[in-house]
């Protein structure tokens, strides 16, 4: 094997393994023959559907990866409450589409972003603009300018935190210096990540 071909290996491990664990969440079993056969799935899947490799940094840091697994059950459990709340309290609920631009000029990162976001009860992605790294978001709750604010900051909080556990150094930099969204530096000309 060359070390092109071993490097593209390691990289593509993380995706393979996260295929055979999806698979057997699937399944609802962690047995012996779930991993089997998702491993088989997984070499399938891999296989025929070949996508373009995505490249990771390499770099974990496990403090703040766990860090970021009590903040997503938390704000899971926080947003389940308001999303309760709105449906059962006094008034009409209200929601709005929400612009959200990211600091962070990578595939992953925004990918990362858009899920847990998503996964969150009260906001969605239903759009994402790759170019330009912008997600639109349908969040209940938005009332005035403020709670535009809030949504965005929300994003903006949530990819810190996935850089902080799995982002590269610079990109580490960006969300550290608090530089202004991708889209904004691109148009001054400043988009260097």
């Amino acid at each position: 094997m060359t070390n092109r071909t071993l490097k593209r290996f390691w990289n593509q491990l993380p995706f393979f393994v996260w295929l055979v664990v999806l698979w057997m969440m699937l399944w609802g079993q962690f047995t012996w023959l779930a991993a089997i056969t998702g491993v088989g799935v997984a070499a399938f899947v891999t296989t025929v559907f070949r996508l373009p490799p995505a490249d990771l940094t390499g770099r974990v840091n496990v403090f703040w990866l766990a860090v970021f697994i009590v903040q997503f059950l938390w704000e899971l459990v926080h947003g389940a409450l308001q999303v309760a709340w709105q449906a059962i309290g006094p008034g009409t609920p209200s929601a709005a589409i929400v612009k959200a631009p990211l600091r962070v000029d990578d595939d992953l990162i925004m990918t990362h972003t858009a899920v847990a976001v998503s996964l969150v009860p009260g906001t969605t992605v239903v759009e994402a603009d790759r170019g330009r790294r912008v997600l639109y978001l349908h969040a209940i709750g938005v009332r005035d300018d403020a709670d535009l604010d809030r949504v965005r900051h929300n994003v903006l909080t949530w990819e810190r935190r996935i850089v902080r556990a799995v982002g590269s150094r610079s990109e580490l930099g960006v969300c550290r210096a608090k530089l202004p969204p991708y889209l904004e530096r691109r148009e001054s000309g400043e988009a260097a990540s």
